[in-house]
């Protein structure tokens, strides 16, 4: 053996020297575990844009059960050492950053995940989650259920707003949109219905798996995957949309009528908001009675019964305002709803029926005591309000009252101007009324004012 050499060492005591030697020469991040929603603050997640989700499912009806993988392929917005996902009830069983395993604990309604190494600030990554379990939904603030609703031959699969993460890991807010892949099998003789184009429909060993596409950006909260035993039926109407409707055999007689008037009403409603965002449309009617609600999915709305003709107009004007043109914050909710009201309010007045002007007559009428005035709709409180009638009824004669404001030509530009600028973005209380005074050339600040942010009964118009 050589002999020992003596070694002196000198601690270098720079300020990079020392950061290095004690290994933090770059700070950690980790991703906040909300979006910064005032309404629902664990909603959504930071540092991180989801672009694509691609989603295997397996569900057996009888049991209830589910089995998912899910493929999020996303971008780091900052340099990450940890970041969450939305994700509640079902088990975890395998997760993964790009080829990797990765740490991953439950908090809540956070699954919060550490890759085995940082995410540099724009670089594109993998997140693979396999979970399995019997899915169920949760309660909003306003005590509705919302997410995957088991039923008696499937489930009533509908999002808003924080269902999502019940039947799949994701960045569940608004202002995280996303194409999505789906594949779903069932037991032979249910189908399963999800967002976009039908790919493909294979039958085997008692299964049937159904692949679909919604190319288009999505929010979380507007995709579905329901399943049940529907009678479908599929057409391109002469504009080249792709139509599929799915009906629960027993709510088959009473939407049959309805859905006849699909092509027409998508047809009026773009001749009035532009061109429809969507390569596919059309309908699933459930047989749900229980749920107490329909729901905008993207690209073919989710019925828990036979709609009537007014609810029809008014989930198929959410694929401009609310789906192709999302929230980014839930407070803002009445540019989805008040806008879908006031569309059901148009239709009537240009197909025989009421005039606008009289609907909002009609609400008006109502004394200063009544639930109508309780809120104003661009400030609705809480989470337990977004859905409450001031923000459809009033938020709706917030509308009616701009284009009494302005005239017909320029409220019409608005709303088309409104619809073509945010197509497949986002879009904010103030940029709308920001627009309206543009197009139309009038001080407004008032008339918002009043409509949306004064508590109490306005004074007419």
């Amino acid at each position: 053996m050589p002999k020992a050499v003596r070694r002196t060492f000198v601690l270098v005591t720079t300020p990079v020297a020392l950061a290095a030697l004690l290994g933090a020469a770059a700070p950690s991040s980790t991703g906040s575990s909300g979006a910064g929603d005032p309404y629902f603050p664990l909603a959504g997640n930071g540092g991180y844009h989801v672009g694509h989700y691609d989603l295997t499912l397996r569900y057996d009806t009888g049991s209830g059960r589910l089995d998912g993988k899910a493929v999020l392929t996303a971008r780091a917005t900052e340099r990450l050492t940890r970041f969450d996902l939305d994700f509640t009830g079902l088990t975890v069983t395998g997760l993964t950053v790009g080829k990797a395993k990765a740490g991953f604990r439950r908090s809540g309604q956070e699954l919060v995940v550490t890759p085995q190494r940082a995410l540099r600030k724009g670089e594109r990554f993998t997140v693979t989650v396999t979970y399995q379990g019997k899915p169920a939904p949760v309660t909003d603030p306003d005590g509705s259920l919302d997410g995957w609703i088991p039923t008696d031959d499937g489930a009533f699969v509908a999002g808003e707003p924080q269902g999502a993460m019940t039947w799949f890991p994701a960045n569940n807010h608004p202002k995280d949109k996303s194409s999505y892949d789906f594949t779903i099998t069932v037991p032979q003789g249910r189908t399963a219905v999800a967002n976009g184009v039908l790919l493909s429909r294979r039958t085997a060993h008692g299964r049937t798996t159904f692949r679909w596409h919604q190319s288009e950006p999505m929010a979380a909260y507007l995709a579905t995957a329901t399943v049940g035993k529907f009678k479908v039926e599929q057409f391109t109407t002469r504009n080249g949309i792709r139509v599929y409707n799915a009906v629960d055999a027993r709510e088959a007689a009473a939407s049959a009528p309805v859905l006849k008037k699909l092509p027409s009403v998508l047809e009026w409603e773009s001749k009035l908001f532009g061109p429809y965002p969507f390569r596919a449309a059309g309908s699933i009617v459930d047989h749900a009675h229980n749920v107490g609600y329909a729901l905008e999915t993207q690209s073919r709305p989710v019925y828990d019964r036979a709609p009537d003709l007014s609810t029809l107009v008014h989930e198929n004007a959410h694929q401009w305002f609310g789906d192709s043109v999302s929230l980014t914050s839930w407070k803002d909710i009445w540019l989805n709803e008040g806008f879908a009201t006031y569309a059901e309010w148009l239709y009537a007045e240009q197909h025989g029926g009421d005039s606008a002007q009289k609907s909002f007559d009609a609400l008006y009428a109502k004394p200063a005591s009544d639930g109508l005035w309780e809120f104003p709709p661009g400030n609705p409180g809480s989470g337990a309000n977004i859905f409450g009638t001031p923000v459809y009824a009033r938020g709706a004669m917030t509308l009616h009252a701009l284009r009494t404001a302005v005239g017909d030509r320029a409220f019409f530009l608005i709303l088309r101007a409104w619809a073509s600028g945010h197509r497949y973005g986002h879009g904010t209380t103030a940029q709308f009324e920001h627009l309206a005074q543009r197009v139309s050339g009038k001080d407004l600040d008032g008339l918002f004012r009043t409509w949306l942010d004064t508590p109490g009964k306005p004074n007419r118009p």
